[in-house]
């Protein structure tokens, strides 16, 4: 799933299937506070920015 270069945030949804996390792995990293929302109204939104924070802080090198 492409990214629109002007998308600042996703619903739970996009961000599931964008980061290939389960929703209740996304719920618990959001209660954990390891990944960022934001609510507006009922919408409970991820900000593209802290998806990418997520990955970059579990990124890990492989064995050389």
């Amino acid at each position: 799933m492409g990214v629109p270069h002007d998308l600042i945030s996703v619903r739970i949804e996009d961000a599931v299937k964008m980061t290939g996390i389960s929703r209740t792995v996304l719920y618990e990293l959001i209660k954990t506070n390891e990944l960022e929302t934001v609510k507006i109204g009922r919408a409970r939104l991820v900000p593209i920015t802290s998806l990418k924070a997520l990955v970059s802080r579990n990124v890990t090198k492989s064995a050389a």
